[in-house]
């Protein structure tokens, strides 16, 4: 597992940048974190390094948001809700063919997968976000399982 240290925002983007020159159609990547982990603002600039140039939000309320105007499309995924929905609707949105967005063409970046862990595919790439204390005081950890 290689380890990153994220000091400020300049790194974020700057390992941002890097990742989407890495990543491949039918990627998915799957970012734990907690709420304020930073995991929507590394998606920006993941979307950003695909040559995205629409405003990428949190799908939160929507549960992906589609980005196509890059080299390869973006599917930008929070599935927080979907942990918090009873039963019945969760299986509802499972029906609704989710799980075909990590078959498509492009890119599936989710937040919150824990929530979705049975149907994400096999070799799903993690990164887990943890705050942690460095010289300069508070920064992010960035654990990747690629």
């Amino acid at each position: 597992m290689r380890e990153i240290l994220i000091a400020d925002e300049r790194a974020t983007e700057e390992f941002g940048l890097k990742l989407a020159e890495e990543l491949s159609p039918g990627d998915v990547l799957a970012l734990v974190g907690d709420l304020g982990a930073g995991k929507t603002t590394l998606t920006k600039y993941i979307a950003r390094g695909l040559g995205i140039t629409d405003r990428v939000t949190s799908p939160t309320f929507t549960i992906v948001n589609e980005y196509r105007n890059g080299r390869i499309p973006l599917y930008h995924f929070d599935a927080y809700r979907l942990g918090k929905a009873d039963s019945d609707i969760h299986d509802e949105i499972f029906e609704t063919g989710i799980e075909e967005y990590f078959y498509k063409d492009g890119i599936c970046v989710v937040e919150w997968p824990e929530f979705i862990a049975d149907i994400l595919p096999d070799g799903t790439k993690v990164i887990f976000i943890d705050f942690v204390n460095d010289d300069n005081g508070e920064a992010r950890l960035y654990k990747c399982t690629f």
